[in-house]
């Protein structure tokens, strides 16, 4: 019997990488796939790195040949590739918005379609969904999204036994912030208000994409887990 297959979109830095790495180390063969870092990801030599923009379905196409040559069959497939662009509605323009929904949306969905024919019966799949309020109206509809998208897919998938679920990332430490120009500090500094006093890992998430690959959530499907450390928790009167 091989050992089970996996495929993370937005593989190779942050929240994919991390998931790579874990499920390589419990025994999956792991495909990644990113547009940046793609030759400078620094993962094993044994976990296959692709080039592919999600928004490309030509790229997408390419990317289930490669699964369908090295893996024949996926038992996960975790879609975490996502961009952000947060800010207020006044400073977002069309080809910030469109991005958004290309990426995070209609990628997620058609690379979802066409990994269809590979998804063993009973495979899990998972979006990385985790945008609230305050960091922009047009991103939080593109990730807002996603979670009706998950339910509907959940009961359509129902049938093959395919487990549709996402997680939630609340602050996790990831190249993201860098990137947006968020200095070490501040983010540190963000684990001040988080209940369990601390900003999360990549690892966190990992962990969690794990479990819901797993037999232990095999009576898991149509639900979102939040990652976040207790932020959104508010105790009852």
């Amino acid at each position: 019997m091989s050992a089970p297959a996996a495929l993370i979109t937005g593989g190779t830095s942050g929240i994919g990488k991390a998931t790579a790495e874990l499920l390589r180390s419990r025994g999956y063969r792991v495909m990644v796939t990113g547009v940046s870092n793609v030759t400078e990801a620094g993962l094993p030599d044994d976990v296959k790195v692709v080039r592919a923009d999600a928004r490309s379905l030509s790229d997408v196409d390419e990317l289930m040949g490669q699964v369908r040559r090295e893996f024949g069959s996926l038992d996960l497939l975790f879609l975490n590739a996502g961009i952000s662009r947060p800010g207020p509605i006044e400073s977002t323009d069309e080809d910030a918005f469109d991005d958004l929904f290309d990426i995070n949306v209609k990628g997620n969905f058609f690379t979802l379609q066409k990994a269809l024919p590979h998804l063993k019966e009973g495979a899990s799949v998972v979006f990385t969904v985790g945008a609230g309020e305050g960091i922009g109206a047009a991103m939080t509809a593109a990730k807002g999204a996603l979670l009706p998208l998950v339910r509907s897919l959940a009961l359509e998938l129902a049938p093959r036994r395919i487990r549709v679920n996402a997680v939630s990332p609340g602050l996790i430490d990831t190249p993201a912030y860098s990137k947006l120009g968020v200095s070490r500090e501040m983010v540190d500094s963000w684990g001040e208000g988080v209940p369990l006093g601390r900003v999360g890992t990549p690892s966190d998430v990992a962990e969690t994409v794990a479990f819901l690959a797993s037999d232990a959530a095999g009576y898991i499907t149509g639900e979102n887990l939040a990652v976040s450390g207790g932020i959104g928790v508010h105790a009852g009167a």
